[in-house]
């Protein structure tokens, strides 16, 4: 058994007291450690070997391996911590041999082997065209909250980054992302911000922890986010005319909230975004038929009551009733086969904005779910997103669709296109997911 930490030895029958096996190194050094089962043809763990653990600390993201001897009370004892990556290992059904991934952000995780993971030599060059492109690079960056709770996240930067130039940035978030620092992450189309693909065409992208206060979920996100934002402002590289952000689901709906309480951001993506609390209360989770009250009460949304109980922060949280102060041009992404979020959701957003004359677009994948499952979906929203960040923060012509729309009939053809007599957009072809070439 796991606490946040450490791994515990448990009697089932109750007749000894457990035992913290790992003598609390994981509390002490902030170390996440859990057991690697390096044979999963069998189901017992024999207390007279070894058992190999992996490792991850909190506080500097590296990760990497230890060894656990059950009965001893001793502290494990340290193999390899390394700023990078590891996958799970697989030992040689015949011989010690242990292979494992390694990667970074920067370095594709190859495959490497060896009888101690101290001491593991690269056996694979998977993605040598990686050369080909400009890249980019992840650093980790510390803030304090408009609380005063020191907080972390990923700045992600071009490979050629110029300190002394201006960069666009975009903000995206999901509760917390800062243990992915080390993460590679392949350059790909899909509904929300890839990084790689994002910093090779020139922008910054930063990914902000956000902690939050019961029943106050949109000013939690508010509090962590803009201060962030404002702590890179102060390094000077960063555009304050050109900042946007982007969320999806819970992060749609933050990104909702966030332009209704602040006019620094030049553009905004919502996916699947939470308009009113009141009205998604009451609805259900299409694909599951689950009652979506569960999460206002007591998980993710974190209202902390019903709306008998905590009707103002309902009201306070949702972003239907503050729209009238939205000045940022904003985009939505909701699909009407979305079964975690309801359609009518996005709906409720566009339509308000609509009827105030504020800009905003909507982008309906018909029959399409929650995050478009579909290849040409998923391509289609890449390039729209791009198209829409790139008009907005970096001056590119305006892409025809933002200015005509789509007509009934053209619905499902006019995709993958861009603006008639502009210059050829970083990925043209395949959706934006392309980095740039050196």
């Amino acid at each position: 058994l796991y606490d946040r930490y450490d791994v515990w030895e448990v009697d089932p029958t109750g007749a000894r007291a457990p035992v913290v096996a790992t003598d609390s190194l994981g509390r002490r050094e902030h170390l996440r450690l859990r057991v690697v089962d390096l044979d999963r043809d069998e189901p017992f763990i024999d207390p007279r070997q070894p058992v190999l653990l992996s490792a991850f600390n909190e506080d500097t993201k590296a990760a990497g391996f230890y060894w656990m001897h059950l009965g001893t009370r001793a502290a494990p004892a340290k193999i390899v911590m390394a700023d990078a990556d590891y996958g799970t290992p697989i030992q040689a059904r015949h011989a010690k041999e242990l292979v494992v991934t390694r990667g970074t952000f920067e370095q594709f995780p190859d495959l490497y082997a060896g009888t101690d993971l101290a001491r593991i030599t690269r056996i694979s060059d998977a993605n040598p065209q990686q050369a080909q492109f400009n890249w980019g690079t992840a650093e980790l960056v510390h803030w304090t909250s408009a609380d005063g709770i020191p907080l972390e996240g990923i700045l992600y930067k071009p490979e050629n980054f110029d300190p002394s130039r201006k960069y666009p940035m975009i903000t995206y978030y999901y509760e917390r992302l800062s243990d992915n620092l080390y993460h590679y992450v392949p350059p790909g189309g899909r509904n929300i911000i890839n990084p790689t693909h994002y910093v090779s065409n020139g922008y910054l992208i930063f990914e902000p922890d956000i902690p939050y206060e019961i029943g106050y979920p949109g000013p939690s996100a508010m509090k962590a986010i803009v201060p962030g934002v404002e702590a890179l402002l102060a390094r000077g590289y960063v555009d304050p005319n050109a900042l946007g952000i982007q969320g999806h689901s819970w992060g749609g709906y933050q990104t909702a909230y966030l332009i209704t309480q602040t006019h620094m951001f030049k553009a905004a993506m919502a996916g699947a975004p939470v308009a009113d609390m009141f009205s998604a209360y009451g609805g259900i989770r299409w694909q599951s038929g689950l009652n979506r009250s569960f999460q206002y009460e007591h998980t993710q949304s974190r209202i902390g009551g019903s709306i008998w109980q905590q009707p103002l922060r309902y009201l306070e949280n949702s972003p239907l009733f503050w729209v009238d102060r939205i000045q940022t041009p904003l985009l939505i992404m909701h699909n009407d086969g979305d079964g975690a979020v309801p359609w009518y959701q996005g709906i409720e957003m566009y339509v308000a904005l609509r009827r105030l004359g504020k800009e905003v677009y909507l982008v309906d994948y018909n029959g399409d779910e929650h995050n478009p499952a579909k290849r040409a979906n998923q391509m289609d929203i890449a390039m729209r997103m791009q198209e829409f960040f790139d008009y907005h923060l970096r001056g590119f012509p305006e892409p025809g669709w933002m200015i005509h729309g789509i007509p009934y009939l053209e619905k499902g053809r006019d995709q993958l296109g861009h603006p008639a007599g502009a210059p050829p957009m970083p990925g043209d072809g395949d959706g934006g997911g392309a980095p740039a070439h050196r």
